[in-house]
């Protein structure tokens, strides 16, 4: 399967100082990938693993991924960017597992009440029914709940922060929104959506609400089609955004591992599998 990634602020091509084996590394050997999507505004950050700097000064909305890590064990970090180690994190350190054949995303987010946290979602990348699509919405925003509509029309109610939900669809391109639940006015979008067969496409909704930055991240796993020709390929990362927050895709992000730190072990009472 191949994931594209779409996110708001600066495109930039970020190197790894280094990737770190899993504290506890399964012994058959399998892989696991973790895409990573930093979304707290205004929070540049450094991203340790298993206490070694891995990543240096990055920016918020900024996707990445997957990289392609052992099922195991890690200890991540997220300190302020300037920071001499992660002893003093901003978020976690949290421990993470990951297990072999897995496809997570994990974020570094605000909560409903604009408190820098984390979530780890584990992604459905299951076939999907020749000329369906499947579509996946995740608020990880500061915000109270929200509607997602496509056409005018509310598909996902009452959606709230750190809740994902999914439907099925067919194949083609929508007009998508989100607003307050209850509500018909956009507080992001509108803007169309190209939900193409074989695809599962991820929603984040993300920023404040209160600060007037909210946005949408959009995550594209392909290759999940039900043809048995289908061919599992690389995963690449992409990023722009436009006056209203709204990203669609433009330009290459180099593969980082983030917060999959902050995640599993904090959240994971409120993780909802995709």
């Amino acid at each position: 399967m191949r994931s594209k990634f779409y996110a708001v602020g600066a495109v930039a091509a970020l190197g790894v100082a280094g990737v770190a084996t899993p504290a506890v590394a399964a012994e058959t050997g399998e892989m696991a990938q973790l895409s990573v999507l930093h979304a707290v505004p205004d929070l540049t950050v450094d991203v340790y693993v298993n206490g070694d700097l891995t990543l240096d000064d990055f920016t918020p909305g900024t996707l990445a991924g997957p990289l392609e890590l052992p099922a195991g064990d890690y200890e991540l970090a997220i300190t302020a960017s300037d920071a001499a180690d992660a002893s003093s994190p901003v978020i976690g350190p949290v421990p993470v597992t990951l297990e072999g054949g897995g496809n997570y995303t994990a974020t570094a987010n605000l909560d409903a009440e604009g408190a820098p946290t984390a979530n780890f979602y584990t992604n459905d990348v299951s076939t999907v029914e020749a000329g369906k699509s499947r579509l996946t919405v995740r608020h990880t925003a500061a915000a109270p709940a929200v509607d997602v509509l496509v056409g005018g029309t509310p598909v996902v109610e009452n959606l709230s922060n750190p809740e994902e939900a999914t439907l099925t669809t067919d194949a083609g391109t929508i007009s998508a929104a989100v607003a307050a639940t209850g509500t018909t006015e956009p507080v992001i979008g509108p803007a169309d959506l190209n939900l193409a067969e074989g695809t599962a496409t991820i929603v984040y909704a993300w920023g404040s609400l209160e600060d007037g930055n909210l946005a949408l991240a959009t995550q594209v796993i392909e290759g999940l089609h039900s043809d048995p020709a289908a061919v599992p390929g690389a995963q690449a990362a992409t990023s722009t955004t436009d006056s209203t927050g709204l990203l669609i895709g433009a330009g290459a992000v180099g593969l980082v591992l983030l917060s999959g730190a902050a995640v599993a072990a904090r959240l994971r009472g409120s993780r909802t599998a995709a």
